[in-house]
């Protein structure tokens, strides 16, 4: 009889023991250096709230630093569990986007003072530019005329000659442009759009049980607040306030 019971119990609390051997003890994320989101000390608002996400349900995050593009390839190889700045389904191949988002992009156009403002439903009349791999032709209204670069040291330089209209890309990437000209009143951005950030998982077992915890210590830590003291520390805008789900540049 006793052995009876302890069969049955075993039996009822398989299922959930066998779930939590599912959660790897460990996430291994990366993803390129944005200043005060993804700082190589381990600072910065993006890794802190992953921390805030995972290591409480006894996760541990093993982080570093590599550019976007192959951020991507070692989440696609199976090399690394996440990467971080990825807009919704972004990368269609080897990856996994959860439902939560952890933080939003102001988009911006970066041009010449000179030129008239640009406006979301006009984008198509300039010629834009933006860093490989961004994709944003997927989430601005288009068709759109632009050209990927590799390096933003030769933005401006493209902008004063015309070799582009509009530079697109976040605010805090655009302020890190701007900050590198000796006159930065000749050019002037215009905030085009809200784009919602994901951790982008490995689309294997491991990346869809960590994309699944990750869903829901999001509703729990938006339930409780406990981020809003993050983003007041980084000294950025509490993005859940509003809808997150919907990108607000639809056509």
């Amino acid at each position: 009889m006793r052995a009876w019971l302890l069969g049955l119990l075993l039996g009822l609390c398989g299922p959930a023991a066998q779930a939590a051997e599912h959660v790897p003890a460990e996430l291994v994320l990366v993803s390129e250096y944005w200043a005060g989101h993804t700082n190589p000390d381990g600072s910065g608002l993006a890794w802190e709230i992953i921390r805030r996400v995972f290591e409480p349900a006894g996760v541990a995050v093993r982080w570093r630093n590599e550019p976007y593009m192959r951020s991507i390839g070692l989440v696609q190889r199976g090399e690394a569990d996440a990467f971080l700045g990825s807009y919704k389904d972004e990368v269609e191949e080897g990856v996994l986007y959860p439902r939560r988002p952890y933080d939003a992009d102001l988009i911006q156009a970066l041009g010449l003072a000179s030129l008239p403002a640009p406006e979301l439903r006009s984008l198509g009349n300039y010629r834009l530019v933006w860093m490989r791999g961004y994709g944003y032709q997927q989430y601005l209204p288009g068709p759109l005329n632009f050209k990927e670069i590799e390096r933003r040291g030769g933005i401006l330089g493209m902008l004063e000659r015309g070799h582009a209209d509009f530079y697109i890309d976040a605010d805090t990437e655009v302020a890190d442009v701007l900050a590198g000209s000796p006159q930065p009143e000749r050019f002037r951005s215009t905030r085009l759009t809200r784009l919602p950030l994901y951790p982008g998982f490995a689309d294997t077992a491991r990346g869809r049980a960590l994309a699944t915890l990750y869903d829901g210590r999001m509703v729990e830590l938006l339930r409780t607040g406990e981020l809003q003291p993050i983003f007041r520390r980084w000294q950025q805008p509490y993005p859940f306030d509003e809808d997150m789900e919907i990108p607000d540049a639809s056509p």
